[in-house]
């Protein structure tokens, strides 16, 4: 990685998570509670000293995380759920001991395809009413990357949730918090959403139909699809592994 571009990188991350800290501090002194409207964008770029861009970054990442949920049209909310600020110790293991790529996607392929057969025997209603939600709205995102990893990112959280299964949630926010951290620098060079989003309502529709078999096949072949996808953009790290260790 050059020079300017690992300084830009570190200067996002500190940007972001500066829009991190002070919303919960908000939350923690009662300034915001579930279910209360974010100040204006403007408002709270000016407050932090930053640009509207890099709040909507750590905003983007507030949401994915279910901290936030924006509402269009009506603003950015806190949401009614327990929020999920203490994430991201997998990213912080993986730069101190530098894991790779493909390490992540094994990963994945292991927990989230379990995850989605659980959620097809398990899924209430509400559950399967927020897919559809998420569903739609990577729909609605495809030219806006950035928007639709949020919404990519909270559709694999419901999965999890709708498990049923609180450790393996709480495994999974790990996975997610990592995950959405390298994702968002480089979403905008994804070539086709259309494919990933339609890949999506396959998984969701195993779910809605309560077919475990057909959940975890969609889940197995929507990573493998997503893992080539992402190992071809440029820049981009091997999908596999030269060698495997032994």
């Amino acid at each position: 990685m050059r020079l300017e571009d690992e300084m830009e990188t570190k200067n996002h991350s500190v940007l972001t998570m500066q829009v991190v800290e002070h919303v919960r501090s908000m939350i923690e002194r009662g300034e915001l509670r579930p279910g209360d409207r974010l100040p204006p964008e403007r408002e709270l770029a000016k407050h932090l000293s930053i640009s509207r861009s890099s709040l909507r970054s750590g905003i983007g990442f507030l949401s994915a995380m279910g901290v936030l949920k924006t509402r269009h049209g009506a603003g950015t909310f806190v949401s009614d759920g327990p929020p999920s600020f203490d994430s991201s110790s997998l990213t912080v293991l993986g730069a101190l001991h530098g894991f790779h790529p493909w390490q992540m996607w094994e990963t994945r392929m292991v927990l989230e395809s379990n995850l989605a057969g659980l959620a097809a025997e398990r899924a209430t209603d509400e559950r399967i009413a927020e897919l559809a939600e998420e569903v739609a709205e990577m729909y609605a995102s495809l030219e806006d990357p950035p928007q639709y990893l949020v919404h990519d990112v909270r559709f694999h959280r419901t999965i999890a949730k709708a498990a049923g299964n609180p450790i393996l949630v709480a495994l999974m926010e790990t996975v997610i918090a990592s995950l959405y951290d390298n994702r968002v620098l480089t979403v905008a060079n994804a070539r086709d959403l259309k494919e990933s989003a339609d890949m999506h309502r396959e998984i969701f529709r195993a779910i809605r139909s309560h077919n475990p078999v057909l959940a975890r096949a969609n889940m197995e072949k929507h990573l493998t699809l997503a893992r080539t996808a992402q190992s071809e953009e440029p820049g981009a790290a091997p999908a596999l592994p030269e060698s495997l260790p032994i």
